[in-house]
């Protein structure tokens, strides 16, 4: 039959906006009698208690509940512009961070602390923010403008990579690569529109995020 309802999904503003929005219009487009909630927030919601169908989750997960499926991988890094690079040079160590002027997205950098990966151990960086920002596309147009260096996922910024308008800093201490699932709560049933929605988005989302990947990312965790 034709598959129908509301389908609420639960991602980060900043993965909704830069890397799920597109492939819900596509699943919209494929599902005509199918409507979709998007909860975009940068907290990790509670599937059961707040009605939610499905969720994207970045990192490890704690949760054993839930049922998971793997879509690929992301990290942290840090990013300014050519021109930044050129007029104030780039840190060779993450304590170099603090001769420099940085731009805090706060889902990167949170309370001015840079975490990074020396060996098979994770340290911290304390920096002083020039300017700090929730939100990753304000903290990127000002490091494109040759603002400071900023910490960001490697999603939302491999575009600009690519296009030139920004360089990896301090990429060899980059943390490594965390995993991104699809989650669901687990159950004997699972409705037709959460059954539709994995089979259609998965590979679309895997091929995103290997798309989104700059060149020299680390490996998964």
């Amino acid at each position: 039959g034709v598959l129908s309802g509301t389908l609420t999904l639960s991602a980060s503003m900043t993965f909704g906006r830069y890397v799920l929005a597109p492939v819900v219009a596509g699943f919209l487009d494929a599902h005509a009698q199918i409507d979709v909630a998007m909860l975009q927030v940068e907290r990790i919601v509670d599937l059961i208690d707040e009605g939610v169908d499905l969720a994207v989750r970045i990192g490890p997960l704690p949760d054993s509940t839930l049922m998971a499926r793997r879509v690929g991988s992301v990290r942290r890094m840090l990013v300014a512009s050519p021109d930044y690079v050129a007029s104030h040079g780039a840190p060779d160590t993450p304590s170099g961070l603090a001769d420099h002027q940085v731009i805090a997205f706060t889902g990167v950098i949170q309370n001015g602390v840079w975490r990074y990966r020396d060996g098979a151990r994770e340290k911290t960086q304390l920096v002083t923010p020039r300017l700090e920002t929730n939100d990753a596309a304000t903290a990127i147009r000002a490091a494109e403008a040759g603002h400071g260096i900023t910490g960001m996922y490697s999603y939302t910024v491999a575009k600009s990579i690519q296009a030139g308008r920004l360089v990896p800093v301090l990429d060899a201490v980059s943390p490594p690569s965390v995993p991104v699932h699809l989650v669901y709560p687990q159950g004997r049933f699972v409705a037709p529109k959460v059954r539709a929605f994995m089979a259609f988005a998965a590979p679309l989302l895997t091929q995103a995020l290997e798309g989104l990947t700059p060149a020299g990312a680390g490996q998964s965790s």
